[in-house]
């Protein structure tokens, strides 16, 4: 029975879903929702900031500032409040109210930015904020996930690892690309340690980190309206882009089956069994990284008033259908 002290000591690390019998495709889903952030992002979080304590960036009178759509602002509040650090979390209107309550439970300063950048969206006008305050005072320290080699070391340190020994004869590795930290690390393990591995990234259509125009995204998480600072293209086997109408279907489908996973989720499961349809066999090894539970889409992706609104009215009367006829 683990004992723990702090909040980021704990990660279930070693969970699978086979999703064989929801997807009809040979595919294992590592769940890494299973912690007290809730969200893949604590490991990130926990080597950025502790990297930064090791070199002496972070001071008893620092204050942590860092621009993100939820999931690393969870993180980071608790990290925060373990450390007994203030957390200044800048987001935008499309972070989840449950994702900015709990941030604000964990002691955490909330600024949502309403008014896109004209280049660079809502992202772009949530990094001009984190600027502003860095220049406003000495105590802002900004961990910057976008550009913080700590943040994929955290995968290439831990996730990679944690996948390869539990699939140690893996064929196809499917990883979402958000800041493409996750991405990178795993990217960069495997080609190291496993390069008959072929890895996939999986993004949001709308998103510009792999050369594509610019378009609306609703779902916080995966995408950018900026460039990735992290990306090797020549280490990623394949892309798959996401619709977002397909990511609230999938989100969906598994919450028939009694998995509720969030958007991020719905994305990289969307994507991978479209690529293994496509491109895999009875016989392949696949695994997918599960970054994020529901709960905080349940005023969103499960909400039918806000899906309807957004995607049309039959959004899901295919997915409907299918499960009134036991396909799914």
């Amino acid at each position: 029975m683990p004992v723990i002290t702090e909040p980021h000591q704990y990660n279930e690390d070693a969970l699978y879903v086979d999703l064989g019998a929801i997807v009809d495709q040979p595919l294992h889903l590592k769940c890494e929702g299973f912690n007290f952030a809730g969200s893949i992002k604590l490991k990130a979080a926990t080597e950025m900031v502790e990297a930064a304590e090791r070199r002496g960036v972070i001071r008893p009178w620092s204050v942590l500032v860092e621009s993100s759509s939820g999931n690393l602002g969870v993180a980071l509040s608790l990290l925060a409040a373990s450390k007994g650090l203030r957390f200044v979390c800048v987001t935008d209107s499309r972070c989840n109210l449950a994702t900015r309550r709990m941030m604000e439970a964990l002691g955490a300063e909330v600024h949502v930015m309403t008014d896109p950048d004209p280049q660079e969206g809502l992202l772009g006008a949530r990094l001009r904020h984190v600027r502003e305050l860095l220049a406003s005072d000495e105590k802002y320290v900004w961990l910057n996930q976008y550009g913080n080699a700590d943040n994929w070391r955290a995968h290439y340190r831990r996730t990679a690892p944690e996948i390869h020994r539990e699939f140690p004869h893996l064929d196809v590795l499917f990883v979402g690309a958000g800041t493409t930290g996750t991405l990178m690390g795993c990217a960069r393990w495997f080609r190291e340690f496993a390069p008959e591995v072929r890895i996939v990234a999986v993004d949001a259509a709308g998103s510009v980190t792999f050369g594509d125009a610019p378009g609306r995204r609703m779902i916080p998480g995966l995408g950018s309206s900026v460039p990735s600072q992290f990306l090797e293209p020549a280490l990623i086997d394949d892309v798959v882009r996401v619709e977002e109408a397909d990511t609230v279907r999938m989100c969906h489908r598994l919450a028939r089956r009694g998995f509720l996973f969030g958007g991020s989720t719905g994305t990289v499961v969307s994507g991978a069994t479209r690529w293994l349809a496509e491109h895999g066999t009875s016989a392949t090894t696949a695994v997918a990284l599960a970054p994020d539970l529901g709960e905080r889409y349940l005023d969103t992706v499960y909400q039918s008033n806000w899906v309807e609104g957004l995607y049309g009215d039959d959004v899901l009367c295919g997915e409907e259908e299918a499960v009134a006829a036991g396909w799914v």
